[in-house]
């Protein structure tokens, strides 16, 4: 749950301070602060822990609060300022990706106020790339090239092409057709169908991972990537891994994820083997852990309904690896 944490400096602003929490409190975990006379310091602290800063009262003081702690707009938390009377909710810092213009106007919802936003792409009705990317979970690979793309959508319209599904309208600034100098590309593999590609990766890859006892973590990383590797897939698009349980205290295995920064899930051979499909069995396997294959049933478990195998097993130094693909929509909504 992200962490948001909301200042005020008087009374009145307390007690608005109150409201925005309990508000929030559904998908937020928020923190109420009350400085007098410290706020660089709560500032300091509160700036690099946080999702958001929510201040309850002038721009000047939260302007002066996180000035000298700004460091880029990829880490920044948002910072939203709300007047003593909730009238108006400004966007104040990282309003795309930090989501802060999100957060202006659901604080401005709450209040019944109205919410200032003013980066350009949201002022002329255009496509906002960065936010749509940041809110749906995707990595955008080169933020030069996404502010060039952002700059470029308020004076023409730029393509963009998807190799997922697109339900409902393309939002304002782009069409379909898969050509020009600089677009964008919604993928999980290294494509550059334009001149300049600004490609944005969605974390919708599973792996599925048996491996031998004591395996370490370097053998694991080096059989994952071949596996993506032999489809083209990118690393930044695994959201997970998975295993069967037996594989539970595997060191090599918990820190590869470690170093991936994803998690891990670990499945019994019950239902492993209720995965329907048909899949390369091995009748070692199967006597060794109760169920004819670990790596291509438990990507599939993991990825969820309706996944895709992408790549099936391969085997490599006493590791097994495939990957499957949830069923993911494209949404501009």
């Amino acid at each position: 749950m992200k962490r948001a944490a909301i200042l005020s400096f008087s009374e009145r602003g307390e007690a608005l301070a109150k409201k925005l929490a309990a508000g929030l409190r559904a998908d937020w975990d928020v923190g109420l602060y009350a400085p007098r006379g410290n706020l660089a310091a709560v500032a300091a602290e509160l700036f690099p822990a946080s999702d958001a800063l929510i201040f309850v009262g002038a721009c000047g003081i939260a302007v002066r609060a996180v000035g000298p702690l700004l460091r880029s707009k990829l880490s920044d938390p948002a910072v939203v300022v709300v007047d003593e009377l909730g009238r108006h909710a400004i966007s104040l810092l990282s309003g795309h990706i930090g989501g802060a213009n999100a957060l202006a106007l659901r604080v401005a919802g709450i209040t019944g106020g109205s919410a200032v936003i003013t980066t350009a792409t949201d002022v002329n009705g255009r496509f906002a790339v960065d936010e749509w990317a940041a809110r749906n979970g995707l990595r955008i690979r080169d933020m030069k090239l996404a502010k060039r793309f952002s700059a470029e959508i308020l004076k023409r319209d730029l393509p963009l092409m998807s190799e997922f599904p697109i339900e409902g309208a393309l939002p304002a600034g782009v069409f379909c057709p898969e050509q020009g100098e600089l677009g964008a590309a919604i993928s999980c593999r290294d494509v550059r169908p334009f001149g300049a590609t600004l490609l944005l990766i969605p974390r919708v890859l599973h792996l599925g991972i048996g491996c031998r006892r004591g395996t370490p973590a370097r053998r694991i990383d080096a059989a994952v990537r071949a596996a993506l590797g032999s489809a083209g897939l990118s690393p930044e698009a695994v959201a997970g891994a998975a295993s069967i349980d037996v594989k539970r205290d595997e060191a090599g295995l918990r820190e590869f994820c470690a170093e991936m920064e994803i998690p891990v899930a670990f499945y019994s051979a019950e239902e492993l083997r209720a995965v329907p499909g048909e899949f390369a069995a091995s009748k070692f396997v199967e006597d060794t852990v109760g169920v004819d294959n670990v790596c291509e049933r438990a990507a599939l478990l993991s990825a969820g309904a309706n996944a895709r195998l992408l790549v099936p097993k391969r085997a490599a130094e006493g590791v097994t690896v495939a990957v499957a693909c949830e069923d993911w929509r494209v949404s501009f909504a």
